[in-house]
């Protein structure tokens, strides 16, 4: 260090002495060590923000994943804002057909029959809006709130036409994303989805889209069991959470599926169909029929298992 400091002073006289000093300004430097002397290794941030900005910022969606994947392996991101921004980008992709609730799963309200005998239907499924239908599911009058229903109890002779919400036709074509925004501007919950000639082929709200991006979102109404993945339903059927590991299942039911190409329940009917089952798609597997009963669209969360008699179980896959 002395060294520098002394071949500048040196330098500097010599300049002075040609009488350039007035033309030429030496700025003495910070003297450094070795060590500083060497470029700073840039954090993580530092990269992807010079990424974004410079450019070789990324260009495409799966340039920038790569780029948040090695953010999460190095511990930056955690496993539940991963999954969050996968699910953000995700959603772009989707249409309002892949997140709806099939036609044949849709819970409604038919007008046309006894009061009494939909209460018990609404009661049971436990939503708080329903699509009022005339008959078929094609004549939708509108939307009735679950809490309006309270009124009917007060007066019997309360006119459930009069106080139905406007219904919201969506085609089955429509972005999530796109979809999702109009629910936020528009404070709506519920939309029908219709195909192109005007049929009502599904329904989809705002929890199917969010559900996609944080995962499933459990209420009061949903099934939560702790102790344990497998619940009786009844009779030879359970009721079985994709996520069951398939060493459990085998515990469970005696049976000897393999764990080494998956290891969930939902895996091994995914690796079955050879497709992301949709709801109402089934398999038959060593003596049990899987029901798919929910699903999203890049994942089984809940199935039904029945066990079939000895004749039924060389039945093929099959589509309910």
């Amino acid at each position: 260090m002395f060294r520098i400091l002394i071949e500048t002073t040196l330098l500097s006289r010599w300049l002075r002495s040609i009488n350039l000093e007035k033309s030429v300004t030496i700025k003495q430097l910070p003297l450094r060590d070795n060590k500083t002397d060497e470029p700073k290794e840039k954090n993580f941030f530092e990269k992807l923000s010079d990424r974004f900005f410079h450019d070789d910022a990324p260009e495409t969606q799966k340039e920038l994943l790569d780029d948040l994947h090695i953010a999460h392996d190095r511990k930056l991101l955690t496993d539940d804002g991963m999954h969050m921004i996968e699910g953000v980008m995700r959603v772009n992709s989707l249409r309002a057909e892949d997140l709806m609730v099939p036609r044949t799963q849709m819970i409604v309200i038919d007008i046309s029959e006894n009061s009494q005998d939909w209460i018990k239907q609404v009661i049971a499924a436990g939503h708080s809006r329903f699509p009022v239908i005339d008959g078929d599911k094609d004549n939708v009058l509108g939307i009735l709130l679950a809490k309006d229903l309270l009124r009917l109890f007060i007066n019997p002779e309360y006119e459930i036409r009069q106080h139905l919400r406007q219904a919201v036709f969506v085609p089955e074509s429509k972005p999530a994303d796109v979809l999702l925004k109009e629910f936020r501007l528009k404070r709506n919950h519920m939309a029908l989805v219709v195909d192109e000639f005007g049929s009502v082929s599904g329904l989809i709200t705002i929890e199917d889209v969010l559900e996609e991006i944080v995962g499933e979102i459990d209420d009061e109404y949903d099934v939560v069991n702790d102790a344990s993945d497998i619940v009786a339903i009844g009779g030879s059927r359970w009721r079985v959470k994709a996520s069951t590991h398939i060493n459990e299942f085998n515990r469970v039911f005696g049976t000897h599926f393999s764990d080494d190409r998956f290891e969930s329940v939902g895996g091994l009917v995914s690796d079955e169909l050879e497709h992301v089952p949709q709801v109402g798609e089934s398999v038959v597997l060593q003596g049990f029929r899987f029901v798919v009963t929910k699903a999203l669209a890049r994942q089984v969360k809940m199935l039904t298992v029945e066990k079939l008699e000895p004749e039924l179980t060389e039945q093929q896959p099959a589509k309910a």
